[in-house]
């Protein structure tokens, strides 16, 4: 599933007249990179939300034959559900498990080996990084998710009320991870339903809901959030990708 439903604001004058999935990179706009990324893994089947200038995506997809693949369009045009509620959304497209994609991450990300290492009990496996931030998730020695915090403000999010943070990895969440079917009824189970960010139903269930961190070493990632990263972005391709 990748996440192209996204008002992009911060791609502003750009997503003025287009949406953020369309935007060009080297050429070609960042759905395509996203696409072709996974399609050379060996994933053929995808579905892609959208909200902003849902026309202008389905339409670039119509022109270009889906690229000759199995792609289904959850439409999120009547309102923007968040990445949580994107998902729910767009239940009935996913069956078995599924990976799920930013539209505006480009990495060099082995996808196969990624999608190797989840293990069969996951109910869901986050591509993580050590990377600078202010916001990072917490894991135990065995790279469970137990819970959240901001550096800058001390703020802790975890269903373990006594967790210490010092005692736990610290590393960035990437907007990529690999879901378990399953996630379904444990969205109805702790409550979730609607528009609600993923990462919220995360840290409430990771206590019961097994939810591991992946570490790919070596992986570069580039968010490509900003008009000023588009430069950044294209030699990004260039040499990563």
């Amino acid at each position: 599933m990748i996440f192209a439903a996204g008002l992009g604001t911060r791609l502003r004058p750009l997503t003025d007249t287009l949406p953020k999935a369309l935007v060009p990179v080297g050429g070609a706009p960042l759905l395509y990179h996203v696409l072709m990324k996974l399609k050379a893994a060996g994933i053929t089947e995808f579905v892609i939300n959208v909200h902003h200038f849902a026309d202008k995506i389905v339409s670039y997809l119509e022109e270009n034959d889906r690229f000759g693949m199995d792609i289904r369009i959850s439409d999120e045009t009547d309102g923007l559900l968040e990445t949580g509620g994107g998902i729910l959304h767009a239940r009935q497209f996913l069956d078995g498990p599924f990976l799920v994609h930013n539209v505006d991450i480009l990495s060099n990300l082995d996808v196969a080996s990624f999608i190797g290492k989840a293990r069969p009990e996951a109910l869901a496996t986050l591509l993580v990084s050590d990377r600078q931030t202010s916001r990072y998730l917490l894991f135990d020695d065995d790279m469970r998710l137990k819970g959240w915090t901001n550096i800058s403000t001390g703020e802790v999010r975890s269903p373990y009320p006594d967790l210490d943070p010092a005692s736990c990895r610290k590393l960035a969440f990437s907007g990529i991870h690999l879901v378990s079917d399953k996630i379904f009824d444990a969205f109805g189970e702790y409550g979730f339903s609607g528009r609600f960010p993923i990462m919220d139903f995360y840290l409430k269930a990771c206590r019961d809901c097994p939810v591991y961190g992946a570490v790919q070493p070596g992986l570069e990632l580039m968010d490509v959030g900003k008009t000023d990263t588009l430069a950044q972005a294209e030699v990004f391709l260039k040499s990563s990708i």
